[in-house]
């Protein structure tokens, strides 16, 4: 099959890494594959190294839609390269790449869905969705209920199709093991969040978190690790709240499972997300995790089996959580319930096979 995905964000984040593995998947397994993302992204410099591969640049802005030379060049293409598959990333590429695969006559077009976030319910997008788009891909349950929640008629509810983000859990636990987080005292609590710095990451609330947890005497230390917009921000509050002994930056770690085997909870700040890798990567770790119940993340933390799940911002829960985590038997039981419940449910090979099934044969 000729199969061609559709992701021009410069940026490296969960859509990027979906869109990456299941195009070298289905390159791998011998399928004709071509990628349409943009001349700089981070994408283009992960898929050199992959030869089978058909990379095609494509530059695009909000607006590009609006260009009917840009429109009928990608058209072109598609006809071109007789495209019979295209799954689509993100609203931007959506409005271009959907118009041009229909009047090439693309017989699937897919968007695949991976914020647990409203689709507006404008008049473009009322427009695409009938007319365009054959199929809906998303990566969690909580996503698929909040695509429609704004227009429950945009839509067929029964062609959005959920199929959770692959785990390759074996390449994670080959990762080898470096020391991220500093040595610390016996009993100190270590918290740890990877994430963007940004604001649907939340982590002006951690800073918030050492702020009460030092009024109430429990030795702590938080990392944060990742790099994003919100940084400087974040280490300036950090300064305002008098936290910069116990909050620490750690930056961008290519080393996720070192830094996730050295702390002792997992606390997801998020305000929202379509589904928490991270979370995942975590459990693997068999680290107990606190997260908020909103979106995916029930569908990833099983509530007082391998974590904890609370009220969004609900500061008292979390503290409440944390102090019944001081006990280091209850953390390796609940980190040894995660790690079982990912293996069970998200491991790459039984992922894609369904995954195989919804882009080869349509079930």
């Amino acid at each position: 099959m000729k199969i061609a995905f559709f992701n021009t964000i410069k940026s490296w984040g969960g859509g990027e890494k979906w869109h990456f593995d299941a195009a070298v998947h289905f390159a791998n397994i011998g399928h004709e594959v071509y990628f349409f993302g943009d001349s700089n992204s981070k994408l283009k410099t992960r898929l050199l190294d992959f030869p089978t591969i058909t990379y095609i640049a494509i530059n695009l802005n909000n607006f590009s839609f609006l260009n009917p030379l840009k429109r009928c060049a990608l058209m072109s293409k598609f006809q071109e390269l007789k495209i019979e598959t295209v799954l689509i990333n993100n609203p931007k590429d959506l409005k271009i790449a959907a118009y041009a695969a229909h009047a090439a006559k693309v017989p699937r077009i897919i968007y695949r869905r991976g914020s647990a976030i409203p689709i507006k319910n404008t008049f473009l997008n009322q427009r695409i969705f009938k007319n365009y788009v054959t199929d809906v891909l998303a990566n969690s349950q909580a996503t698929k209920e909040t695509i429609l929640a704004n227009n429950s008629q945009l839509f067929p509810k029964d062609r959005i199709k959920v199929i959770y983000n692959p785990i390759d859990i074996q390449k994670f636990d080959r990762l080898e093991y470096k020391r991220i987080v500093p040595n610390h005292t016996e009993d100190e609590l270590i918290i740890g969040n990877l994430a963007r710095l940004a604001p649907q990451k939340n982590q002006k609330f951690l800073i918030d978190l050492s702020l009460e947890l030092s009024q109430q005497d429990i030795k702590h230390q938080i990392y944060i690790t990742g790099k994003g917009e919100l940084e400087e921000e974040l280490k300036n509050y950090n300064t305002e709240k008098g936290t910069l002994n116990n909050v620490h930056f750690l930056g961008f770690t290519d080393s996720p499972r070192s830094f996730l085997i050295d702390i002792d909870i997992f606390v997801l700040s998020s305000l929202w997300e379509g589904f928490g890798y991270v979370l995942a990567e975590a459990s693997l770790a068999e680290k107990p995790i606190i997260a908020f119940n909103i979106s995916s993340n029930p569908e990833l933390v099983k509530d007082h089996i391998s974590g904890f799940l609370t009220e969004t911002n609900n500061m008292s829960q979390i503290v409440e959580k944390i102090k019944i985590l001081q006990d280091s038997n209850l953390r390796r039981k609940m980190g040894d319930a995660g790690r079982k419940f990912v293996l069970e449910s998200f491991d790459k090979n039984s992922i894609y096979k369904h995954l195989e099934e919804y882009i080869l044969q349509g079930k």
